[in-house]
């Protein structure tokens, strides 16, 4: 069995593949604080009480965007579960053709992500969205070439921004509000996060489409733990959770 980790700046996903079969997906908040002991008595807990034998697993891969807790994280992999994870890095191989200034600038996440999708949907144009503590969009082209991408505020960061910097906006939960405006101000603040954010990813895609595929016929995925909030707008044509950690996957076959 082959484990997964993806570390963000909120929360960390892990992935645990029999095969090409993922059995089993959970995750923990991100704590720089967290030493090995803790994350490594996590993992093997986690296994254990799903009916999984950590002894079976073969090989572990790790991105991370969050670099201070990665020496804790490799020293739980190889206390707790006898394996040396592999971080996805400058110099792995990811079978993209890095079109970036400087490719060693590119989040793991990114590469992770753009190695997953290009695994599931090999011959297309891709654009990749990944709504998490920021919200990133990502090319990728037919030729596997990695193009570049947008980066800006993920959503919680903009409540977050909203409570912390006026005197009477409060932090608000994160949904599809029930009308376009806001009977309320709990509910204006919702309407603006959500057709705000849909609005500037929709431009995002249509200049995408248009000035970088040219009107090819162009993929939009999306990721993420906010993805799933805009299922019903009809912005992706495919929702994948896992993205990234079957990019993690696919860097362990590589390498």
């Amino acid at each position: 069995m082959i484990l997964t980790i993806d570390v963000g700046n909120t929360s960390t996903a892990c992935g645990l593949f029999d095969g090409e079969e993922c059995v089993l997906r959970f995750r923990r908040s991100t704590n720089i604080n967290s030493s090995s002991d803790e994350i490594g008595v996590f993992l093997r807990s986690v296994l254990r009480e799903n009916g999984f034998d950590w002894q079976k697993i073969t090989k572990i891969g790790c991105c991370s965007v969050v670099p201070a807790i990665n020496h804790s994280l490799s020293r739980a992999c190889a206390k707790y579960l006898d394996r040396e994870p592999l971080f996805i890095q400058a110099g792995i191989k990811t079978g993209l053709k890095l079109r970036y200034s400087n490719p060693k600038e590119i989040g793991a996440d990114l590469i992770a992500a753009a190695m997953g999708a290009v695994d599931l949907y090999a011959g297309k144009n891709l654009i990749i969205i990944d709504m998490g503590t920021a919200i990133t969009a990502e090319l990728v082209s037919k030729d596997k070439e990695f193009l570049g991408g947008v980066i800006m505020p993920g959503m919680k960061i903009s409540v977050d921004a909203l409570a912390g910097g006026t005197a009477k906006l409060t932090s608000v939960e994160i949904m599809k509000p029930e009308h376009v405006y806001g009977l309320s101000t709990t509910e204006a603040i919702q309407a603006g996060l959500y057709y705000g954010t849909a609005g500037a990813l929709k431009e995002f895609c249509y200049q995408f489409k248009k000035n970088v595929f040219h009107g090819e016929d162009t993929l939009v995925i999306g990721t993420g733990g906010f993805a799933r909030t805009f299922e019903d707008y009809k912005l992706f044509d495919e929702i994948i959770p896992g993205l990234v950690l079957s990019g993690v996957k696919v860097a362990l076959d590589l390498n």
